[in-house]
């Protein structure tokens, strides 16, 4: 890997770190608990469609490990690692297996990030009653999924041209 990729990857990942905080600081759009636009999955989203795979998924994984001990603790790192991994694995499958649009790959994203978090809250918690908030969860996932999509499908298309 050459000095500019990782300059770039360590960029993005900082605008992740940036995100995050951001995120945490807008008051809950709904009064759901673990509802979020998921601004840091834009970055993820970029850098899969403009750097690769692998430069996706160091971003993620350094970006939940730095939030993770800055913002939160361990448990919200398990959570994280559990729906940002899952995430990540799912939006590769839909990119390159699928040649699904970015718009889907985000969305499944926003779907498999819910879906992660809610299996550790299952383990965690050891009730299985939690399935029944997915619902919520993965109505709105897929609204911010969406959202997220639209303005990384904007992003990577001004990065292919310049």
């Amino acid at each position: 890997m050459n000095a500019k990729k990782v300059s770039l990857i360590a960029m993005l990942t900082a605008l992740c770190f940036v995100f995050a905080w951001v995120e945490a600081q807008i008051p809950a759009l709904v009064a759901v608990p673990g509802v979020k636009l998921g601004l840091t999955n834009l970055v993820v989203l970029v850098a899969l469609y403009h750097l690769g795979t692998k430069e996706a998924i160091i971003i993620n994984f350094v970006r939940i490990v730095l939030v993770g001990f800055t913002f939160g603790n361990l448990y919200s790192m398990w959570y994280a690692l559990a729906g940002g991994l899952l995430a990540t694995a799912g939006m590769i499958i839909f990119k390159n297996v699928i040649k699904a649009r970015i718009v889907t790959v985000s969305i499944i994203g926003g779907l498999l990030h819910n879906l992660g978090q809610i299996l550790v809250a299952m383990i965690v918690l050891q009730t299985d009653a939690l399935l029944y908030y997915l619902v919520v969860l993965w109505i709105t996932g897929s609204v911010a999924g969406c959202f997220i999509g639209l303005i990384g499908a904007g992003v990577v298309s001004r990065l292919r041209r310049s």
